[in-house]
């Protein structure tokens, strides 16, 4: 974490839509900052099920059919199968994916067309309704909070750590009865709308809070500490759950499933949200020791750490007896299953980590890490942007 600058306003708008898609990238997924370990995880494979995007299916489901004649490049745009002899194939192959298999499509279709719509769509509503603070709510929101904190910004972030959790893990957990009311698509769009505003809000408390409290130390312009913390980061967006990778899933153009996966990341440990965000977590507080920072810490860690309970809880509704399989040969401690000869590593194991959705994510991760001088500078703008009372629905609420 850099120290927060201030930066031109020129700069700093286009920050704030900047930090809402890199939000949107991350927060039904993203093992780095306040992200949900407990929602995209798993649903058996069954034989009418399509698999769209960086979903698991065989091989012979994943070059069935080709769309386009995009060049198909071993590990980048194909995937490369790994040996799964060993496996109990109940679970699926995490992360396959083959170029020629996506098209554009048309609107409603569910190709990329109506993927960026939909991402657009709900970006443009959470800017409007929540973020731009004379239409949206959330300056109101979190002035609301700090009246009850008495402007204590440790009260203000210990409340999002109660809030977030309990409307994201909790929306999550009606999931079942959620989809057999209104439908899975639109119970992802019911889930995804308020865990976007308060994620939102509480990562731009954050960024302007992160200094203040007890100063035990401050590493954030050592050389060394940066390095270390800044490799501890980026390795930690590698520990995304396998779900995440079905971007089409996450924006509910394909109907979201509760997959249950047997490769990749889950081999290492079942619960890889949980890991990253430790990683993120640590190195995020190894560069800045605050007592701000080390509460809100504690806070995410906790609430994943909740979620892989919670995971597991609903892995095993929605798989039964094949979850436990699973559950048998992996472990929540990395590596634990390995060492203890539960867990086989297959030996081109490499296979099923050089594929196209982690080349993705190194992108994604370094374009955020460039990106920290515009987020920093959105959320300088929102604390000096203040309370604008009310919003673009005052018409309807009176």
């Amino acid at each position: 974490m850099m120290p927060t600058t201030m930066m031109p306003t020129t700069i700093q708008r286009p920050a704030v839509l900047l930090l809402l898609a890199f939000l949107w990238s991350t927060l039904p997924h993203h093992s780095g900052a306040f992200a949900p370990a407990a929602v995209s995880i798993a649903v058996r494979p069954k034989a009418s099920t399509t698999f769209p995007l960086y979903s698991a299916a065989d091989e012979s489901q994943v070059t069935s059919s080709t769309n386009n004649e995009l060049p198909q490049i071993p590990f980048v745009t194909k995937t490369v199968n790994s040996d799964r002899s060993n496996d109990l194939m109940v679970g699926e192959d995490a992360g396959l994916f083959d170029i020629q298999n996506e098209n554009w499509g048309a609107l409603g279709e569910a190709g990329w067309f109506t993927f960026s719509a939909a991402v657009g769509t709900i970006l443009t509503a959470v800017a409007v309704l929540w973020v731009y603070p004379p239409t949206g709510y959330a300056d109101d929101f979190l002035a609301f909070l700090e009246s009850i904190a008495g402007g204590n910004p440790h009260v203000v972030t210990l409340l999002f750590g109660i809030i977030f959790p309990l409307v994201h893990s909790g929306l999550a957990s009606l999931r079942p009865l959620g989809e057999q009311v209104v439908g899975a698509r639109m119970w992802r769009v019911i889930f995804a709308f308020p865990s976007l505003c308060l994620a939102y809000s509480w990562i731009t408390y954050f960024i302007a809070h992160a200094h203040d409290g007890m100063q035990f130390y401050d590493l954030s312009s050592n050389g060394i500490a940066h390095t270390v913390a800044w490799t501890i980061n980026f390795l930690s967006f590698f520990f995304l759950y396998p779900s995440v990778f079905n971007l089409k899933e996450v924006a509910a153009v394909e109907k979201p499933q509760i997959h249950l996966w047997e490769t990749g990341m889950i081999r290492i440990t079942r619960h890889p949200q949980f890991v990253g965000q430790v990683m993120w977590s640590a190195a995020h507080l190894a560069m800045v020791g605050t007592s701000f920072t080390a509460l809100t810490m504690t806070l995410l860690v906790g609430h994943h750490a909740f979620a892989c309970w919670n995971g597991d809880r609903r892995l095993f509704d929605e798989h039964g007896e094949d979850f436990l399989k699973v559950k048998d040969r992996t472990s929540i401690v990395p590596f634990q299953a390995i060492f203890e000869g539960r867990q086989i590593l297959p030996n081109d194991y490499y296979k099923e980590m050089l594929r196209g959705p982690y080349l993705v994510i190194a992108i994604g991760t370094l374009g955020a890490y460039f990106a920290h001088p515009y987020m920093q500078g959105g959320a300088a703008l929102v604390r000096n942007t203040g309370l604008v009372p009310g919003g673009i629905l005052d018409g309807l609420l009176q």
